[in-house]
């Protein structure tokens, strides 16, 4: 039997996993250019971003099936049936509240505001320990 297709034609059977972790590379380094630009709340959605495609190619990985349409990494990781060590739950749990007001911003001041340059690169910082423990556990 040929592996499955995506709409372009290329084979993803089995691989799937290893697209969302490209992603979530590729959303990692956007996450820190956007640090070093200024635009800080967009790099904490962009590490949101990397976390939900790296969790998302593990429950594919892991449990052989797409993750639900869902941007919720605490119910991602709970799904799998994983939990991570307690600073990276409190992290992932932190970063996970953020993702709705970078996402949806009501009021761009008020997340300049909140989420400065300290912040931020403490964010990122996170997520790539984060990161690094997700994919450890392929």
């Amino acid at each position: 039997m040929p592996p499955s297709r995506n709409a372009e034609g290329d084979a993803v059977a089995g691989k799937r996993h290893e697209e969302w972790l490209k992603q979530a590379d590729y959303d990692m380094d956007t996450a820190e250019f956007m640090l070093g630009g200024g635009r800080y709340f967009y790099a904490v959605f962009m590490c949101h971003l990397a976390a939900e495609k790296a969790v998302k190619g593990l429950y594919q990985a892991k449990l052989g099936k797409p993750a639900p349409k869902s941007h919720n990494l605490v119910l991602l990781l709970s799904g799998i049936g994983i939990k991570p060590p307690e600073g990276i739950a409190k992290f992932v749990a932190r970063l996970n509240q953020a993702s709705v007001a970078t996402r949806y911003p009501d009021n761009i001041a008020a997340l300049q505001a909140r989420y400065g340059a300290a912040v931020t690169k403490a964010i990122v910082s996170g997520t790539k320990e984060a990161l690094e423990w997700i994919k450890k556990q392929f």
